[in-house]
């Protein structure tokens, strides 16, 4: 039982407000797995932000139809029309713990949001878009079924449980989001290679679409763009908030790891990781730049396929 799927790496620099990091993309196949990493790492010679704008050339093993806006469409589906986020809450969530409310108001928030209108500018060989709309359809818990190291293929399998039993329903509209409390680890690299990865796989007769976040309170520093005050007063929930966002945008836009990236192999959100744009004080004096629902979030920017392309906050 084989993943594919792009993964984002990250290591922080001080900037003045706040945390930004410069993406490096690099890409390889691991045998006998077969698992698709997309990595983004620092780049201390400047890399990728809101003024990389121009014609993409595809690499001759991945002709595209479309070279305008700095991201190339290379035939694949996205998902059209609403886009259900699913959840399941691996590992141990005491009902203290306020992750479970800040990241469920964010996905039931996000949909119709100025910032998801930005993945209305991608579109499917018919030349229909995707629409501004996330609906969160369902959560369900799996307390340590794969135990508290987690492989590329244990996560698809904690998927595949939540799918075979019922705690779920099986959705191909659906992105089923596998967040892992602060004890998991995940060992291809999650903290040290990556913060989260989307991937896709055939599951109970469909194609499945599904993500890997984890907590990352045991390296904040690795994933958090603020580390000692966040939006919600808590910093490795709001950490993952914004890796949430960044995963599900890609999941619509490149679902099957074949429709909208760039000769570098960067997805929409790849383009754009860990600039944040424009911030304002939030009541803690931490930093965020978007209200989703009732919450302030600090939401990294994401890639507009329209007039050159951009980085931006919304469309």
């Amino acid at each position: 039982m084989g993943a594919r799927r792009r993964a984002w790496f990250i290591t922080i620099t001080a900037l003045a407000l706040g945390l930004v990091l410069v993406p490096q993309a690099s890409a390889r196949e691991t045998a006998p797995r077969q698992v698709l990493k997309h990595i983004t790492a620092k780049n201390a010679g400047g890399g990728v932000n809101s003024g990389d704008v121009g014609t993409e050339l595809a690499p001759a093993s991945r002709t595209a139809k479309a070279r305008t806006n700095g991201i190339s469409y290379h035939g694949g589906p996205v998902i059209l029309g609403t886009t259900n986020a699913y959840v399941i809450w691996y590992g141990n969530w005491p009902g203290t713990s306020t992750t479970p409310a800040i990241l469920t108001d964010m996905l039931g928030s996000i949909g119709g949001s100025p910032y998801f209108n930005i993945n209305t500018t991608y579109y499917n060989g018919s030349n229909t878009h995707v629409t501004n709309a996330v609906a969160l359809k369902g959560t369900t818990t799996d307390a340590y079924s794969r135990g508290v190291a987690l492989s590329d293929n244990d996560v698809q399998a904690v998927v595949q449980s939540a799918l075979s039993s019922n705690r779920l329903p099986v959705d191909p509209n659906g992105v089923y989001f596998v967040l892992t409390s602060s004890d998991v680890s995940e060992t291809s690299g999650f903290l040290t290679q990556y913060c989260g990865w989307h991937s896709n796989a055939a599951m109970s007769g469909a194609d499945i679409k599904f993500a890997f976040v984890g907590d990352p309170s045991l390296l904040l520093s690795a994933c958090a763009a603020q580390t000692s005050s966040s939006p919600n007063g808590n910093v490795a929930a709001d950490a993952m908030a914004s890796i949430i966002a960044h995963e599900l945008e890609e999941s619509v836009t490149d679902p099957d790891l074949n429709a909208w990236f760039d000769t570098r192999g960067n997805e929409n959100a790849d383009k754009c990781a860990w600039t944040f744009g424009t911030t304002y004080p939030a009541s803690n004096g931490s930093r965020a730049n978007m209200k989703l629902g009732t919450r302030n979030y600090l939401i990294q920017r994401n890639w507009v396929n329209a007039n050159g392309g951009s980085c931006q906050l919304k469309y």
